[in-house]
């Protein structure tokens, strides 16, 4: 880590601030509980700072000491110990990094993962279960559990939208760079000339919310019931067991008829509220503190086209990383490591190049 582009005195001068405010009786428990948070973070930081300092001083004095001797076997093991001080510092300097540029607070959660079918008629909604396919096989090479939440099929057995809920290790940290526009190229099914056609698939992956990060009012909530219908309009029950809520403050709508239970429907169309409106509150804070550095919940937005599947050449590019593969077979079946893997570190990198993250709230 290159030292020098930190400013210690201003964490040191921020830590000391926080520590004040603390003592003061008369805060209030919602400002005193994010200054906690924040205390800890900041004593971490400076705790390994000191250390790191603390080894590099005792490296400069057994160098010196080093530098005097004349003994091989005792310089031999002043070489040892230096050796082991310096591994130590770069675990250390490793560790800092991570507590200096942060990941994602979000990055533990489970996720809602939405596909909605986009430009391109029936082709897109084709288009929506292959990805699909490609996230359910990938979150079960991952060992993840996955569900369906919520789900609108077509006759041709393509989606209009579907709501997967993913819960495993590392789960959003993983798949929120796959919010935006999926484009796909290829010759459809109904295409008798051969032409190749484009079509889109919108994507977006939402944290699940815990039940402190959103507050609802059930007041702000107008809930209807309704027959739950398949593709092409089959009721698949006789009873009113659909479930649709706005929440009225904000315009979202949220609706769920995947189970025959009415009830369950109503607590998963919740859960999916929540999410929505964690994202649209963290979008919120990020834009009003100017955040340079770009994060999924607030950077990749629907609009912005990140991937194109060229069935005809077997060929997939993410272009968030201008990154091309010649094996969409294989991808598309989720075996889409690689990308992911290569999002990630990309995002690491991108992390430690931005100025320190804890002063800037």
């Amino acid at each position: 880590m290159n030292y020098t582009s930190v400013n210690w005195h201003e964490i040191e001068q921020k830590f000391n601030n926080i520590n004040a405010q603390l003592l003061d009786s008369s805060l209030d428990m919602g400002k005193r509980v994010p200054l906690l948070k924040e205390q800890s973070h900041l004593a971490q930081i400076l705790e390994k700072y000191n250390e790191i300092k603390k080894f590099e001083l005792e490296i400069n004095n057994l160098s010196a000491q080093r530098e005097k001797e004349q003994d091989i076997e005792l310089i031999s093991l002043y070489d040892d110990e230096l050796l082991n001080l310096r591994l130590a510092i770069e675990k250390m300097s490793s560790d800092l990094e991570e507590l200096i540029f942060p990941p994602n607070e979000l990055d533990s959660r489970a996720v809602f993962l939405e596909i909605r079918a986009g430009t391109g008629g029936q082709e897109a909604s084709l288009f929506a279960g292959d990805l699909l396919r490609m996230y359910t096989n990938y979150a079960i090479k991952k060992n993840w559990q996955v569900s369906l939440a919520s789900e609108s099929e077509t006759d041709l057995g393509g989606y209009r939208e579907v709501i997967l809920h993913i819960k495993g290790k590392g789960v959003f940290g993983h798949l929120k760079y796959e919010s935006g526009v999926h484009r796909v190229q290829r010759v459809p099914l109904t295409e008798t000339s051969g032409r190749v056609h484009t079509s889109t698939a919108t994507v977006a992956v939402l944290p699940e919310a815990d039940e402190v990060d959103i507050n609802i009012n059930p007041a702000d909530l107008k809930i209807d019931v309704y027959r739950a219908s398949g593709a092409g309009g089959q009721h698949v029950n006789k009873t009113d067991s659909a479930v649709r809520i706005t929440h009225l403050p904000t315009g979202v709508v949220v609706t769920c008829q995947d189970d025959r239970s009415q009830h369950k429907n109503r607590a998963k169309a919740l859960k999916i509220l929540q999410s929505r409106l964690l994202v649209a509150e963290r979008e919120k804070q990020q834009s009003e503190i100017s955040q340079k550095r770009k994060e999924q919940v607030g950077g990749a937005t629907r609009s912005e086209k990140v991937r194109t599947y060229n069935f005809p050449q077997n060929r997939i590019t993410d272009h968030q990383i201008d990154l091309t593969l010649n094996k969409l077979d294989h991808i598309i079946d989720g075996d889409i490591d690689e990308i992911i893997n290569a999002l990630m570190a990309k995002d690491k990198q991108t992390r430690y190049q931005n100025p320190l993250l804890v002063l800037k709230n």
